[in-house]
């Protein structure tokens, strides 16, 4: 949990194990992933699928969206929503668990590279 909360970076399971591994030798993927879907569990931490191969995770449970950049593939976050956006209309009979807003395209540094 320290790391995600230093580095809100959005990191994928590799990222957080490259990072940690160094000085932390026994670290396997495994425990990486474990102990993330534990956070995940608990609240701790929200996932954010990127495609079919790439999560991410953020230490920010907070309701905000993200904006993926497709050129170098950084994650921002984006505050100041419309609350609009993360309900439902309530005669919908839907039981909402999660709500998910991601933005995609090219961030202003890509986009002035």
């Amino acid at each position: 949990m320290e790391y995600l909360l230093k580095n809100r970076t959005h990191p994928t399971i590799d990222e957080i194990y490259l990072a940690l591994s160094p000085t932390m030798p026994t670290l396997s993927k495994t425990t990486v992933y474990n102990t993330l879907n534990l956070f995940l569990e608990r609240g701790a931490v929200q996932q954010l699928v990127i495609d079919e191969k790439n999560a991410r995770y953020d230490v920010d449970t907070t309701s905000h969206g993200h904006f993926i950049c497709k050129s170098c593939g950084k994650v921002y976050d984006i505050f100041n929503l419309s609350p609009a956006l993360f309900e439902l209309p309530k005669n919908t009979g839907f039981n909402v668990h999660a709500v998910e807003i991601s933005y995609s395209g090219v961030c202003n540094e890509c986009h002035q590279n």
